[in-house]
């Protein structure tokens, strides 16, 4: 596909299709990672980072009861006849 770059103040840019957007799944996108990998410019959609959204989750499933133990306590009467 054959695009113009245009002179946008002292950069350039170019109008992405938003067909091409929707096969990356950029369609709805506000921000990209951009590379350059052996002088082809790579756009991405960014990476999330780990665990994003856990602790949200985590409170949401306290408020609505589902953070009990499945498993029950553990019990630890018999630790002292352990032999370390």
């Amino acid at each position: 596909m054959h695009v113009t770059i245009r002179s946008i103040g002292n950069s350039k840019g170019v109008v992405l299709p938003k067909p091409v957007l929707a096969q990356v799944g950029l369609e709805d996108a506000t921000d990209a990672e951009m590379t350059v990998e052996n002088g082809v410019i790579i756009l991405r959609k960014p990476a999330k980072p780990a665990r994003e959204g856990w602790a949200e989750a985590a409170k949401q499933l306290s408020a609505n009861g589902g953070d009990e133990l499945v498993m029950g306590e553990f019990g630890n009467e018999a630790d002292a006849e352990l032999v370390w």
